[in-house]
């Protein structure tokens, strides 16, 4: 795994055809967090190394898949994601934590509700007691070929509107770090500023408006 800050690593890269995606772990006191997905066991070996994992959590569907059942039979962590992602990661293991529409945290790490992506999408946000603040955006937002791009799947649920909204949603926390799931070539991850995130989602929603 690459260490990131001093509290979070990104996982081996994993790719399918034109997608790249990492999963992210997240050291926390009250314990750690996997976002996302992985199987490298190289990454799971480093992981168990640094206390193991607390929970794992997804944005939305297409970050179920076998490797979470191999996740919690090894460490015995709580699996969560929306309650309408809930019947597509459950092919993969039944998850233990179900987030409503109005649910908005769990601990410390704020739940965002972002349908657009898919109609069931959330985005995590956390503080870290190290200064900075990360978003955790699924494929809600992501880098394609260095640019912020986003992709609507229609067939899942998606909505332009919904995801217009969702990223009106995002400009009210201000990341100092924003990691997708899924990415299109070798950027993954973004430092951002808070005029430069507001400019990003403002350009994006443009974009989508003028697509729909």
């Amino acid at each position: 795994m690459k260490q990131l800050q001093p509290d979070l690593w990104q996982s081996t890269i994993h790719r399918a055809g034109i997608l790249n995606t990492h999963a992210y772990f997240l050291a926390r006191p009250a314990g750690n967090i996997l976002f996302y997905n992985t199987g490298n066991e190289d990454d799971l070996q480093e992981m168990a190394a640094l206390g193991g994992i607390a929970y794992q959590l997804l944005t939305h569907r297409d970050e179920a898949g076998p490797s979470q059942a191999r996740i919690r039979d090894r460490f015995g962590c709580k699996l969560g994601c929306s309650a309408i992602e809930a019947p597509f990661v459950g092919v993969h293991g039944e998850p233990d934590l179900l987030f409503e529409a109005g649910a908005g945290q769990i601990e410390d790490v704020t739940i965002i509700h972002t349908p657009g992506h898919t109609d069931g999408s959330i985005c995590f946000f956390y503080r870290s007691p190290y200064g900075g603040s990360y978003l955790f955006s699924g494929d809600t937002i992501f880098q394609w070929d260095g640019e912020w791009s986003t992709l609507v799947l229609p067939g899942s649920g998606g909505s332009a509107a919904d995801l217009a909204q969702s990223l009106t949603k995002l400009r009210e926390v201000s990341p100092d770090l924003v990691m997708s799931s899924g990415f299109v070539g070798e950027v993954a991850y973004r430092e951002v500023t808070r005029e430069g995130w507001a400019a990003v989602l403002d350009a994006t929603s443009a974009r989508l408006a003028a697509s729909s």
